[in-house]
């Protein structure tokens, strides 16, 4: 197909993630409140994982036909994407600095979870290249080290050791009682799995216009991979995450985005399953790395906004709202410019 058809459908594809992402939000907080779960918990891994389908099957489908920059690229730009769609976010909370807002002790254990896994695979990028059956055994430690993660997460929930301080601007984790009267949980989750359907089938046409796209304009694969398939396929979370605040599940907000950063960590093992030819770790350039490294530090300057929960700064955004943004911009321009 032409350029124009190509870069058009891709537009139109990016509108229908974004759509099937608002109605995922308003099902995600009925769900959570109905089953007990907890916005913090079912944002971070549940509604996390289903707003990256999208991105993971780029990703996977871009290793499987053999474009592992592209791969890679997508998830790390991702997780960069999404932190600086949640920087945008403060702007819509008017109250206070979101951060401030939404202190949750489950959200600060899943960033430091977010932050192990991406050290985790920085050492893999520069250790031996090995593999079974041409996977890399990295690939299954990455899983293991997120479901551990998070069932030490659940535990440290049951019987939290620390407390955020509560102020006036806090809006603590409470079940609607709204949602608690819609308990048909059948047709919750029917909806819940259809729109996700959607969401996963949207992330292949990503996929396939990014690797026409890339191929048409001469651009490199790293580049359309870490900023126009990362971003489109991460449309989901920042409708979700503006959707969430506006119905004052401020915790579900910051929740999607922490947990779907984590969860995109994963396309890499995904990938390194699709990937035929090697270790796709070990098809890391520079572009990767360097992308890689700029998500760890807007993960620590997101955590430390968690931790140190400034009130409000100027235009009521916080400290490291503006530091997330002008980190993004900065290391892109630095990167690509």
């Amino acid at each position: 197909m032409t350029l124009g058809l190509s870069v058009l459908l891709f537009i139109g594809i990016g509108i229908i993630i974004a759509v099937a992402g608002y109605y995922l939000v308003r099902l995600a907080d009925q769900l959570a409140d109905i089953t007990g779960i907890g916005e913090a918990f079912f944002g971070a891994v549940l509604l996390g994982a289903i707003t990256s389908l999208a991105g993971i099957i780029t990703s996977v489908s871009a290793a499987y036909q053999g474009h592992p920059e592209l791969s890679i690229s997508n998830a790390l730009g991702g997780i960069a994407a999404q932190t600086l769609f949640l920087a945008l976010a403060d702007f819509f909370y008017k109250k206070a600095n979101l951060e401030h807002s939404s202190a949750s002790y489950e959200n600060l254990l899943v960033g430091l979870l977010l932050i192990i896994m991406l050290c985790f695979t920085l050492m893999v990028v520069f250790s031996p290249e090995i593999s079974v059956f041409k996977v890399h055994p990295a690939s299954i430690i990455l899983l293991l080290i997120y479901y551990a993660g998070n069932s030490l997460i659940q535990k440290a929930k049951k019987v939290p050791m620390w407390y955020p301080r509560s102020t006036l601007e806090t809006v603590q984790d409470k079940p609607d009682k709204e949602n608690l009267k819609k308990t048909n949980l059948f047709q919750l989750w029917f909806k819940f799995a259809g729109l996700a359907i959607i969401v996963g089938l949207s992330g292949y046409g990503i996929a396939e216009l990014g690797i026409s796209i890339a191929g048409k304009t001469g651009l490199s694969e790293g580049l359309v991979g870490s900023l126009f398939t990362a971003v489109v396929t991460s449309f989901p979370e920042l409708i979700v995450t503006i959707a969430a605040i506006r119905q004052g599940a401020l915790t579900l907000a910051v929740a999607n985005i922490i947990g779907g950063n984590s969860f995109d960590i994963l396309f890499l093992s995904f990938s390194d399953i699709a990937f035929r030819e090697g270790s796709i770790y070990h098809a890391f350039g520079q572009e990767q790395i360097y992308v890689l490294l700029l998500t760890l530090m807007l993960t620590a300057i997101l955590i430390s906004g968690l931790l140190i929960r400034q009130k409000e700064g100027i235009i009521k955004i916080g400290w490291e709202t503006a530091l997330i943004i002008i980190t993004f911009i900065s290391g892109y321009l630095t990167l690509y410019a």
